[in-house]
């Protein structure tokens, strides 16, 4: 999945120390619900671990060949929120020198029409923290509506306690 800047890839070992720049960034993790990196090592675990999976990708930028992000789905078994099997879950999270550019929105609509056309769900939900009105913008850019609800997500390693937005977007028959 790419467009004229991005490229969704698989996550390789290589891209740790890389993600350690970017992820050790105490702007960056903790907007996401995660921690920041404490070492090239904690990342390079977290690609073993976490990122290892069909349902997440790299985001590349193609000018540079960098993984400068995160972006991918989880299904109602690995999400925060309780959904319907039918359903999954987005998330995404991208460097910081790269806020600001539609990089995010990209990536996203990229996801979005994996999510419907190649895996079949018909709902999509994501969540993100209210001082973070950024990634709800990304979410809107989308076509998520915003639900009207808060909730928490325990599952979170930084924030559990913390209520997030939920948001929705449904799949338009063809």
């Amino acid at each position: 999945m790419q467009t004229s800047r991005i490229l969704l890839r698989p996550w390789r070992e290589s891209d740790a120390e890389t993600l350690y720049q970017y992820a050790s960034d105490p702007e960056v993790g903790p907007r996401a619900g995660w921690p920041p990196h404490q070492s090239v090592e904690e990342s390079l675990e977290i690609i073993r671990t976490i990122f290892h999976s069909e349902t997440m990708w790299a985001v590349e930028w193609k000018e540079t060949g960098e993984a400068i992000g995160c972006v991918g789905y989880l299904p109602a078994a690995a999400s925060n929120l309780e959904i319907a099997d039918d359903q999954c879950e987005v998330g995404y999270w991208i460097a910081r020198p790269y806020w600001g550019k539609g990089i995010c929105t990209e990536a996203m609509r990229l996801v979005v029409e994996h999510c419907f056309r190649v895996k079949g769900f018909t709902l999509l939900w994501g969540t993100y923290f209210p001082d973070n009105p950024a990634s709800g913008r990304v979410m809107e850019k989308c076509g998520f509506r915003d639900t009207g609800r808060e909730t928490v997500c325990p599952k979170l390693e930084v924030g559990a306690d913390r209520p997030v937005r939920v948001m929705r977007l449904e799949r338009i028959a063809e």
